[in-house]
Protein backbone atom coordinates (compact mmCIF):
# COMPACT_ATOMS: atom_id res chain seq x y z
CA UNK A 1 0.00 0.00 0.00
CA UNK A 2 1.33 3.43 -0.91
CA UNK A 3 0.35 6.49 1.10
CA UNK A 4 -0.28 9.50 -1.10
CA UNK A 5 -2.11 12.75 -0.50
CA UNK A 6 -5.01 14.65 -2.01
CA UNK A 7 -4.60 18.36 -1.25
CA UNK A 8 -2.43 17.39 1.70
CA UNK A 9 -4.87 14.85 3.13
CA UNK A 10 -3.54 11.28 3.36
CA UNK A 11 -5.12 8.56 1.21
CA UNK A 12 -3.87 5.11 0.26
CA UNK A 13 -3.58 2.89 -2.77
CA UNK A 14 -4.43 -0.83 -2.78
CA UNK A 15 -0.77 -1.77 -3.28
CA UNK A 16 2.51 -0.52 -4.65
CA UNK A 17 3.67 -0.09 -8.22
CA UNK A 18 5.51 -3.03 -9.76
CA UNK A 19 9.29 -2.89 -9.41
CA UNK A 20 11.81 -1.90 -12.05
CA UNK A 21 13.13 -4.92 -13.91
CA UNK A 22 9.89 -6.87 -13.55
CA UNK A 23 7.67 -7.85 -16.45
CA UNK A 24 4.63 -5.64 -16.89
CA UNK A 25 1.34 -7.41 -16.25
CA UNK A 26 -0.87 -7.87 -19.26
CA UNK A 27 -4.01 -5.78 -19.38
CA UNK A 28 -7.25 -5.37 -21.28
CA UNK A 29 -8.33 -1.74 -21.51
CA UNK A 30 -10.97 -0.09 -23.66
CA UNK A 31 -9.97 2.26 -26.47
CA UNK A 32 -12.05 5.28 -27.45
CA UNK A 33 -13.56 3.26 -30.32
CA UNK A 34 -14.60 0.59 -27.73
CA UNK A 35 -12.11 -1.99 -29.03
CA UNK A 36 -9.84 -3.74 -26.53
CA UNK A 37 -6.15 -2.91 -26.13
CA UNK A 38 -3.73 -5.44 -24.65
CA UNK A 39 -0.12 -5.01 -23.59
CA UNK A 40 0.99 -7.32 -26.42
CA UNK A 41 -0.35 -4.80 -28.95
CA UNK A 42 2.65 -2.58 -28.15
CA UNK A 43 5.44 -5.19 -28.20
CA UNK A 44 8.54 -3.84 -29.92
CA UNK A 45 7.88 -0.27 -28.73
CA UNK A 46 8.78 1.54 -25.56
CA UNK A 47 5.58 2.34 -23.69
CA UNK A 48 4.78 5.16 -21.27
CA UNK A 49 1.75 4.48 -19.07
CA UNK A 50 0.46 7.88 -17.95
CA UNK A 51 -2.10 6.95 -15.30
CA UNK A 52 -4.42 9.41 -13.56
CA UNK A 53 -7.78 9.77 -11.76
CA UNK A 54 -9.84 11.62 -14.40
CA UNK A 55 -9.20 13.39 -17.67
CA UNK A 56 -11.73 16.03 -16.56
CA UNK A 57 -9.42 17.57 -13.95
CA UNK A 58 -6.82 20.25 -14.59
CA UNK A 59 -3.68 18.31 -13.64
CA UNK A 60 -4.77 15.15 -15.45
CA UNK A 61 -5.56 17.13 -18.59
CA UNK A 62 -2.20 18.91 -18.33
CA UNK A 63 -0.35 15.58 -18.17
CA UNK A 64 -2.15 14.32 -21.29
CA UNK A 65 -1.24 17.55 -23.12
CA UNK A 66 2.41 17.33 -22.02
CA UNK A 67 2.77 13.67 -22.95
CA UNK A 68 1.11 14.44 -26.31
CA UNK A 69 3.92 16.95 -26.98
CA UNK A 70 6.55 14.55 -25.71
CA UNK A 71 5.26 11.66 -27.84
CA UNK A 72 5.87 13.59 -31.03
CA UNK A 73 9.56 13.91 -30.12
CA UNK A 74 10.51 10.38 -29.05
CA UNK A 75 11.01 7.52 -31.48
CA UNK A 76 9.51 4.04 -31.20
CA UNK A 77 7.51 5.04 -28.13
CA UNK A 78 3.78 4.82 -27.48
CA UNK A 79 2.14 6.89 -24.74
CA UNK A 80 -0.96 5.34 -23.18
CA UNK A 81 -3.07 7.66 -21.03
CA UNK A 82 -5.12 5.51 -18.65
CA UNK A 83 -7.98 6.30 -16.28
CA UNK A 84 -11.35 4.92 -15.21
CA UNK A 85 -13.15 7.59 -17.27
CA UNK A 86 -15.56 6.34 -19.89
CA UNK A 87 -14.01 6.06 -23.37
CA UNK A 88 -16.46 8.76 -24.52
CA UNK A 89 -14.89 11.27 -22.10
CA UNK A 90 -11.47 10.47 -23.54
CA UNK A 91 -12.75 11.00 -27.09
CA UNK A 92 -14.40 14.29 -26.20
CA UNK A 93 -11.28 15.63 -24.49
CA UNK A 94 -8.84 14.55 -27.20
CA UNK A 95 -11.09 15.90 -29.96
CA UNK A 96 -11.50 19.27 -28.25
CA UNK A 97 -7.78 19.53 -27.46
CA UNK A 98 -6.40 18.21 -30.77
CA UNK A 99 -4.61 15.38 -28.97
CA UNK A 100 -3.24 13.01 -31.62
CA UNK A 101 0.06 11.57 -30.39
CA UNK A 102 -1.16 9.57 -27.39
CA UNK A 103 -3.70 6.80 -27.02
CA UNK A 104 -6.32 7.02 -24.28
CA UNK A 105 -7.44 3.81 -22.62
CA UNK A 106 -10.18 3.22 -20.08
CA UNK A 107 -10.25 0.81 -17.14
CA UNK A 108 -13.95 1.54 -16.54
CA UNK A 109 -15.23 -1.99 -17.14
CA UNK A 110 -13.48 -3.91 -14.35
CA UNK A 111 -10.88 -1.71 -12.69
CA UNK A 112 -8.52 -4.68 -12.90
CA UNK A 113 -5.63 -2.62 -14.32
CA UNK A 114 -5.62 -0.35 -11.25
CA UNK A 115 -5.67 -3.33 -8.92
CA UNK A 116 -3.05 -5.31 -10.86
CA UNK A 117 -0.65 -2.37 -10.93
CA UNK A 118 -1.32 -1.49 -7.25
CA UNK A 119 -2.47 2.04 -7.98
CA UNK A 120 -6.21 2.00 -7.34
CA UNK A 121 -7.10 4.48 -4.60
CA UNK A 122 -8.36 2.54 -1.58
CA UNK A 123 -10.02 5.30 0.45
CA UNK A 124 -11.03 8.95 0.50
CA UNK A 125 -13.08 10.96 -2.00
CA UNK A 126 -11.34 9.44 -5.04
CA UNK A 127 -11.76 5.84 -3.87
CA UNK A 128 -11.72 3.31 -6.74
CA UNK A 129 -10.14 5.78 -9.19
CA UNK A 130 -6.48 5.48 -10.21
CA UNK A 131 -3.73 7.38 -8.46
CA UNK A 132 -1.42 9.53 -10.53
CA UNK A 133 1.46 7.31 -11.60
CA UNK A 134 3.89 6.71 -14.45
CA UNK A 135 5.20 3.33 -15.58
CA UNK A 136 7.70 3.07 -18.46
CA UNK A 137 8.28 -0.20 -20.30
CA UNK A 138 11.04 -1.19 -22.69
CA UNK A 139 10.38 -2.86 -26.04
CA UNK A 140 9.98 -6.25 -24.34
CA UNK A 141 7.48 -5.15 -21.71
CA UNK A 142 10.01 -4.91 -18.88
CA UNK A 143 9.45 -2.06 -16.44
CA UNK A 144 12.29 0.46 -16.55
CA UNK A 145 10.81 3.31 -14.49
CA UNK A 146 7.93 3.91 -12.10
CA UNK A 147 6.72 7.01 -10.33
CA UNK A 148 3.92 7.08 -7.80
CA UNK A 149 3.21 10.82 -7.69
CA UNK A 150 2.96 11.54 -3.94
CA UNK A 151 0.35 14.33 -4.20
CA UNK A 152 -2.61 13.85 -6.58
CA UNK A 153 -2.62 17.56 -7.48
CA UNK A 154 1.02 17.46 -8.70
CA UNK A 155 2.16 16.61 -12.21
CA UNK A 156 4.57 13.73 -12.78
CA UNK A 157 8.29 14.21 -13.38
CA UNK A 158 8.34 14.54 -17.18
CA UNK A 159 12.12 15.04 -17.29
CA UNK A 160 12.75 11.75 -15.49
CA UNK A 161 10.56 9.96 -18.03
CA UNK A 162 12.50 11.50 -20.94
CA UNK A 163 15.82 10.53 -19.31
CA UNK A 164 14.71 6.88 -19.08
CA UNK A 165 13.79 6.85 -22.78
CA UNK A 166 17.20 8.07 -23.97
Amino acid sequence: MAEITLKGNPINTVGTLPSNGSAAKDFELTRSDLSIAKLGDYKGKKVILNIFPSIDTGVCAASVREFNKMASKVENTQVLCISRDLPFAHSRFCGAEGIENVETLSDYATGSFGKDYGLEIADGPLQNLHSRAIVVLDENGTITYTEQVPEITQEPNYEAVLNVLS
